[in-house]
């Protein structure tokens, strides 16, 4: 009698913004590890979830959308999500499958195999939000990208609906080197409590602000008290005084809701109640700044 062999290894998630990175290792985890908004470029640090199945343990690391980086902290968070690529035993490659228009898929080929030509290790493509696709698009997509470059499997899914994940797990374990499990089962993730409550409240200023807002804006906790309630002391950093009144809002009304609805969800994290103060600092030109970016982890 055979044993099916234990495999273990890491799977870096790369790919263009908004493409579904964070939504799928949210849905491989079972949990919400990974912030998600529908505006593009909300992830920035790189997120390590850790899926451990009957014969294998799969540790993914979700990564910073690849862009035409302009500004100091986009140029880093291009180099957090390619440097993952170092640790990686096979790259997931995830695309919007339903993001087809012709002139923008041609602007992106070039774009998309220089990325690729960098890969030294088996990677698979998954064609997210096919569920958006028509069907008789689906093949002539897929032909597309068979044509860009040799992947080692192809699978069409959608993170958001569940469709197709479990034949890209299993295209990704087959991949993985045999190998121990490395982490307890009950663990699903490396990142701590701490940053996990920033980035929600990261995520709330995405969600309830617009224009440059969001990507004006980082979240640093001064100080975690464990106890009924935990307490936490947090800085919004932004660049000018004006999205700074626009955070507070008439009458605290922006920065109320803010604080309400990360509350909410850090309490359903840590299980049980939170009591958050926000305190919003101007630091001109933060993005730029080299130090401030190493505390945020992208220095």
């Amino acid at each position: 009698m055979t044993t099916t062999p234990h495999r273990s290894g890491v799977a870096a998630i790369i790919g263009p913004p908004n493409a579904g990175k964070s939504t799928l290792l949210n849905h491989l985890l079972g949990q919400k590890i990974a912030i998600v908004t529908p505006k593009p470029q909300t992830t920035r640090n790189r997120i390590m979830g850790i899926v451990t199945g009957t014969s294998y343990q799969m540790i993914l690391l979700d990564t910073p959308g690849l862009h035409a980086a302009r500004e100091e902290m986009n140029r880093q968070m291009v180099r957090v999500a390619l440097e993952s690529l170092a640790e990686a035993d096979v790259i997931l490659f995830l695309v919007d499958g339903a993001d087809w228009a012709e002139k923008k898929r041609e602007q992106r080929a070039e774009e998309f195999q220089g990325y690729l030509e960098k890969m030294t290790c088996p990677v698979v493509l998954a064609l997210n939000k096919v569920d958006l696709l028509p069907s008789a698009q689906l093949l002539p997509v897929m032909d597309w990208y068979r044509r860009l470059y040799p992947f080692a499997a192809m699978v069409p899914i959608s993170a958001l609906r569940g469709t197709g994940i479990d034949t890209l797990t299993d295209e990704l374990v087959a991949r993985l080197p045999v190998g121990p499990q490395y982490y307890p089962e009950d663990i699903p993730t490396d990142a701590s409590e701490r940053f996990i409550a920033a980035e929600i409240i990261r995520e709330k200023i995405f969600l309830l602000t617009r224009d440059e807002v969001p990507y004006s804006t980082a979240v640093i906790i001064d100080s975690f008290e464990e106890g009924e309630p935990v307490v936490i002391q947090a800085t919004i950093l932004v660049e000018r005084s004006s999205q700074k009144g626009i955070l507070v809002g008439q009458k605290g009304s922006m920065l109320a809701a803010i604080r309400k609805s990360a509350t909410r969800e850090i309490e359903q994290l840590l299980g049980c109640r939170v009591r958050l103060h926000l305190w919003i600092k101007v630091r001109k030109n933060w993005t730029g700044n080299p130090a401030i970016l190493r505390e945020l982890g992208l220095g």
